[in-house]
């Protein structure tokens, strides 16, 4: 039985991988936060990794407010890079692998195709660069990692787009929101099972490499806050707008799609459609 470590434990992503997994008998999983393991503080790291001998540590940990990055850029390169160099580090001591979650920031949302790993990365704000020194700080070590970036991440835990237009839904009779960003919503629960997939069948060996993650389709945030209020039976009406009309401290991507055509291939799992996904947590969840 191996230790596998998932840092950031009360964000959404770590906690759809702790309800997902459901007492694994093959693993023993250590779920941390801040309080409970300091990832900036490169001691710390390093002697949670010895005394536990870490095998595989996911790390969900991150600074993901994404206009507070270019507010307090130390915080987020703190966080989003220097940590995940704290990290490297101490899998190289003990021989642990890793699989560190990234963003779809990291592009500047200049094609009008789905950016696939080899395309040049261009990001927009100190999100997106704080997150991509955090990549380059794992490809430059020498251990096994999966680099997955992923978009719009949502789920019934955290604060995200989804909980965020239902609660502003029920004070207002109506919102905007822009049509003129295009990526694709990522059920947390989702990624999750494909984690928990790899980390199960040992698939995290022998691996340098990066992999887009994001559900199948594609949309606007306007559309995707249509198709919550429409499963919610709210009858607050979206009005779509541009994004100049909400000027905000960071710039992001107009259009970021992922292409996910080679972790289909290499690991053969299934990724489901953006709605179905929607419609699941709307189903299962009272929110």
């Amino acid at each position: 039985m191996k230790n596998i470590l998932i840092t950031g434990a009360s964000g959404q992503l770590a906690m759809e991988i702790k309800q997902e997994l459901n007492n694994s008998i093959t693993n023993n999983y250590i779920f941390t936060n801040k309080n409970e393991l300091d990832v900036t503080n490169a001691d710390k790291v390093s002697s949670f990794f010895s005394k536990n001998s870490i095998e595989l540590v996911i790390n969900c940990a991150a600074y993901t407010n994404v206009n507070g990055s270019e507010i307090d850029k130390e915080t987020a390169n703190l966080v989003n890079h220097l940590a995940v160099k704290n990290i490297a580090e101490a899998c190289t001591e003990q021989g642990s692998a890793c699989i560190h979650l990234s963003t779809d920031y990291v592009f500047a949302g200049e094609k009008n195709t789905p950016y696939t790993e080899t395309d040049a990365t261009s990001p927009l704000g100190a999100y997106g660069q704080t997150k991509l020194l955090g990549e380059s700080a794992l490809q430059h070590s020498d251990i096994d990692f999966l680099i997955l970036r992923t978009s719009w991440l949502y789920s019934a835990f955290g604060n995200n787009f989804v909980k965020n237009i239902l609660g502003i839904s029920k004070e207002r009779k109506e919102l905007k929101v822009v049509f003129d960003q295009v990526s694709t919503p990522t059920y947390a629960k989702d990624l999750a099972r494909f984690i928990i997939f790899i980390i199960e069948n040992k698939l995290y060996r022998g691996r340098q490499d990066v992999y887009h993650f994001s559900n199948e389709g594609v949309c606007s945030w306007y559309d995707f806050a249509v198709e919550i209020l429409k499963l919610a039976g709210s009858d607050c009406k979206v009005i779509p707008c541009r994004t100049e009309e909400f000027p905000t401290p960071a710039s992001r991507p107009a259009y970021s799609v992922l292409d996910k055509a080679k972790i289909k291939t290499d690991f053969n799992f299934p990724i489901p459609y953006w709605r179905d996904s929607l419609v699941s947590l709307m189903t299962n969840y009272k929110l």
